[in-house]
């Protein structure tokens, strides 16, 4: 039985990888033997793609940063960049610091190449200091366009902190989130996971009704409700069970696998 689907798309933390970070063998087996592009779509910066790279057959095109930059991986090349410009991430600098005395603020720079971030930050997962740095002012922060800006609260829930940055925000940007802690992404305005894989699509003349996604965040919530159909995970957050076409295994059950081995009888 052949497939409607053209294009795989998957997120990756919590939904193509393990817990423990890992690929599994039948997981690298199943994308090895697919018979349609795949194609990664992440809150992930470009360097954090090697960590998932290093353990696939080879690299696939990469939608990073909620869809803010799109990458070739196999000439190492930033195809298209949506940063927040520096006017933008000043205004939504002071409205986060005066609506949450607490928050700490940190950016994707250099198309996620880099990262700066406040001295309150909580640096929790990079391997290269190069290119990461502890910012001596706040006005620092905002010299640069970034890709994504991120606030942390240590005062609220995860979806409270969602609730209220989106409030402050309202349209001038985009706010998401992807953790378990207080954490959310902004990204210019209209930049999401579903805009940066549609362009990608439109680039290889693909039509979304032939896009399945897999995903388990409110992050993905857009490329889920956009494509032609959408699996959420098991371990997936309510908010992103509640849009998707259906819920699958969970990634630690290898759920994008399974699913694409059954319907593509590999």
């Amino acid at each position: 039985m052949s497939s409607p689907f053209q294009l795989v798309a998957s997120d990756i933390d919590g939904t193509l990888i393990r817990t423990d970070g890992t690929l599994s063998p039948r997981t690298i087996e199943v994308l090895d033997a697919l018979p349609v592009p795949f194609v990664v779509v992440t809150g992930r910066p470009v360097r954090w793609l090697r960590q998932l790279f290093d353990q696939m057959a080879a690299p696939v095109p990469a939608i990073c940063a909620n869809g803010a930059v799109i990458y070739d991986a196999d000439r190492d090349e930033v195809l298209r960049a949506d940063p927040l410009p520096v006017e933008l991430l000043l205004d939504v600098a002071k409205r986060l610091r005066e609506a949450v005395p607490d928050v700490a603020l940190a950016v994707e720079v250099e198309d996620g190449r880099a990262f700066w971030y406040e001295e309150a930050w909580p640096v929790r997962w990079e391997g290269d200091g190069t290119s990461v740095r502890v910012l001596a002012t706040p006005e620092e922060l905002t010299s640069a366009p970034a890709v994504k800006l991120l606030a942390r609260s240590a005062h609220h829930g995860p979806d409270d902190f969602f609730e209220l940055v989106s409030r402050t925000l309202g349209d001038i940007a985009t706010a998401t989130h992807s953790s378990s802690s207080a954490l959310v992404e902004i990204s210019a305005a209209g930049v999401t996971k579903a805009a940066g894989l549609a362009w990608h699509c439109e680039r290889h003349g693909i039509d979304k009704s032939g896009v399945i996604a897999f995903g388990d965040m409110p992050n993905d919530i857009p490329m889920l409700s956009w494509a032609g159909h959408g699996v959420a995970m098991a371990n997936a957050h309510p908010a992103l069970k509640a849009v998707a076409d259906e819920v699958g295994l969970s990634n630690d059950e290898d759920g994008v696998a399974n699913y694409l081995a059954e319907l593509y009888q590999l």
